[in-house]
């Protein structure tokens, strides 16, 4: 699927990009188990047999979805962390596009969070792939904010950590509520950022 997302027209990308948009829409509502591929093709004012112009079955929508969402956080990613010197602006720039893709494509954040273990072993292994890089990306940034050595299991569990604080907000944070995104990002960023450096102080006291 891969190849075939790459060497496809504009007109076609944008049309599979609506129907994960709806399939996302719908996963939340009903759950991806309980969704069926007839459910979706209504939903994205399709014949039955014309979504299947564009995906070949429910697991293939999924893992477009999750994909496309690994993606989005992934673009461009490194690239622009090289370009800062400061460790704890990088976390607040990794943060902050956390943030910011959860809250315009939220339902596909929550189907990417909920759903994708459910993808067969030939999609599972690409989108973690993706994740994984984007776990590797994260744990190096956090490494250089502790700037001393630790164990790889306490680094994993800090870079965990981070990730709970951001992906947790699914299940109360509403754009439109108290703080917007960016003020939601600055609230992570600076409890996150102190308490790394008082467990790095308690360290360097042991």
């Amino acid at each position: 699927m891969e190849n075939r997302l790459r060497q496809m027209d504009q007109r076609k990308a944008e049309k599979m990009a609506t129907v994960g948009r709806v399939a996302a829409t719908l996963f939340n509502q009903k759950g991806y188990l309980e969704t069926s591929m007839d459910d979706i093709s209504v939903a994205a004012q399709l014949s039955k047999g014309g979504i299947y112009h564009y995906f070949s079955s429910k697991h293939e929508i999924l893992y477009f979805i999750a994909t496309s969402y690994m993606d989005l956080l992934l673009k461009e990613l490194e690239q622009e962390l090289r370009k800062m010197d400061d460790p704890l602006s990088k976390m607040k720039f990794i943060v902050f596009r956390h943030i910011d893709a959860y809250t315009r494509y939220t339902s596909e954040a929550k189907t990417t969070l909920h759903e994708s273990h459910l993808l067969p072993p030939e999609f599972s292994k690409i989108y973690l792939r993706k994740e994984k890089k984007y776990y590797r990306i994260v744990l190096d940034v956090l490494s250089e904010i502790v700037g001393q050595p630790i164990s790889k299991s306490q680094l994993r569990v800090i870079t965990f950590m981070l990730f709970g604080m951001c992906n947790w907000i699914y299940h109360w944070y509403k754009p439109k509520g108290y703080v917007n995104p960016a003020e939601l990002s600055e609230i992570i960023t600076c409890i996150f950022s102190r308490g790394i450096i008082g467990y790095r102080g308690s360290k360097m006291n042991d």
